[in-house]
């Protein structure tokens, strides 16, 4: 059996790699090719294009990589032609998915999606495309599989890949020794794993970190960030404010560990903050055009974070905003720290979500469903 994967975001490739695992845990003789990142290939598949170094969004950073992505299409098409992979397999990133699916679809070869795009928050007109193209959508979230459903597109739900990768997590106990001699009340801030986003938030998190400091010269703050260009972009924000403040890359579910609380850009680490039962404040500061798409977007949904949408209610404070909020982010965590009470009814919401919501196995359900409906498809051509 081969299959097409591919991923373009670092998340994407996570849940990439996990899928493959799964996958060749069901069948040790499974090939792989696609577009993804370090952990996809090291789970071995055979990448044709390293998509991940991109993890681009937006607009202006789209059509930076137009040429990129037309390119990466025609080579897709190339691969869909001569290789004839049993099937596709897309994980979000919808855009340069999008064209990916049409060119499968158009080879004959089915096409799914593994924790689909959010197209019910914020592109809804979008769900034709997966209607046209895909042959099903693997969903993540237990509320988007009814909406998909009342589309018209056929769906398997098998719950959110994440959740695999924090069951499996084994965290470095040197470094949580070595941080815990520490003095002072550990604050996690969390900028991203995308450029942009540590551009256009981290001097926010700052703000707001300054003010916690003021308010409370106990606390010290790690910063977790993606990678060392990062954390070099991080630090140089950092130097012209006089807070206790370490840098660490990679060390993204230690920090989390460590901390009481945390501020954290928004995404999917805030179903990890979740589940480590952390009371966190989301931002997500972003120019006036992003901004306006977000205040369209929120016209769609109550709340810009997976926590908040999976509660329905707002566990996670949270500010989508174009303006400077790190007076109200400050507040919120300036309150946890001192109101023991207020910090402990904080946690045991996240712990009834979590009981409700954290369950792993998402991957094995996935390769299970995949590799028996392409085992399906693959009978009933023969017998035809």
């Amino acid at each position: 059996m081969h299959l097409f994967i591919s991923a373009g975001e670092p998340s994407g490739d996570l849940h990439g790699a996990n899928l493959i695992h799964a996958l060749k845990a069901r069948d040790p003789g499974i090939r792989i090719s696609g577009f993804g990142g370090d952990r996809m290939e090291a789970a071995g598949a055979s990448l044709l294009y390293a998509l991940c170094r991109l993890s681009v969004m937006w607009f202006g950073s789209v059509i930076a990589h137009i040429a990129t992505f037309f390119r990466l299409a025609r080579q897709a098409k190339q691969h869909f032609l001569t290789e004839r992979p049993d099937a596709v397999i897309l994980i979000d990133y919808p855009g340069f998915h999008f064209a990916l699916a049409k060119r499968a679809h158009e080879a004959g070869i089915p096409v799914y999606f593994f924790v689909p795009p959010q197209l019910w928050g914020w592109a809804g007109w979008r769900v034709k495309k997966v209607r046209r193209w895909f042959t099903g959508v693997l969903t993540a979230l237990p509320f988007e599989e009814k909406w998909y459903r009342e589309q018209g597109v056929k769906t398997h739900y098998v719950g959110h890949p994440y959740f695999d990768e924090l069951a499996a997590q084994r965290l470095d106990e040197s470094f949580l020794a070595e941080q815990r001699a520490k003095p002072g009340r550990v604050v996690a801030l969390l900028p991203g794993s995308r450029n942009q986003e540590v551009a256009k938030n981290f001097k926010t998190i700052l703000r707001a970190a300054s003010r916690i400091h003021t308010e409370r010269p106990d606390v010290r703050f790690l910063v977790a960030s993606f990678n060392e260009h990062q954390a070099a972009a991080a630090k140089k924000m950092a130097a012209r404010f006089d807070l206790p403040i370490e840098f660490h890359v990679g060390r993204t579910p230690e920090i989390i560990e460590l901390a009481e609380m945390c501020v954290s850009v928004s995404g999917s680490v805030s179903l990890e903050l979740m589940y480590g039962l952390k009371p966190t404040v989301i931002l997500y500061k972003a120019s006036w055009l992003v901004g306006v798409l977000g205040t369209l977007f929120l016209m769609m949904v109550k709340y810009i974070t997976l926590v908040n949408l999976l509660a329905d209610d707002e566990v996670f404070p949270e500010y989508p905003t174009m303006i400077d909020r790190s007076r109200e982010i400050a507040g919120h965590i300036v309150k946890w720290l001192n109101d023991p009470v207020a910090l402990a009814e904080r946690v045991e919401r996240l712990r009834v979500l979590k009981d409700n919501i954290a369950r792993p196995g998402a991957c094995g359900r996935a390769a299970a469903f995949l590799v028996e409906s392409i085992k399906d498809r693959s009978a009933n051509r023969a017998a035809a």
